[in-house]
């Protein structure tokens, strides 16, 4: 039994030292991390584009704004992203929040 544990323990360590196995390892995490610039590239881009284009209109609406902050600048200051997008969204938070003008439609069959 302790011979198949040794063979075992071998063969595990070979595996662990193996090259192979880390430059695997090293390729996964540069992986990720490349598809992490790029989702921070990504949502700087748009916090940027839409932040000033609420900016030269002169007001937010809610449902812009609630966009804008918690499903774009919330997770891009999660992930790391810079301080750009912060001095938009200072800028954005002075602006005044209109109501949304989406109006739901009603269905006038029924009548």
């Amino acid at each position: 039994m302790e011979q198949w544990f040794q063979i075992l323990l071998t063969i595990f360590s070979s595996v662990l030292a193996s090259s192979g196995l880390w430059a695997y390892i090293t390729k996964r995490l540069e992986k990720k991390d490349v598809k992490t610039e790029m989702l921070i590239g990504l949502g700087h881009d748009r916090i940027m584009y839409l932040g000033m284009a609420y900016i030269e209109r002169g007001y937010i609406t809610s449902d812009e704004y609630e966009n804008l902050y918690e499903y774009l600048y919330k997770p891009y200051e999660k992930m790391g992203g810079n301080g750009s997008a912060k001095r938009i969204m200072n800028e954005v938070n002075k602006l005044p929040i209109h109501k949304s003008q989406y109006k739901e439609e009603t269905n006038h069959e029924d009548e």
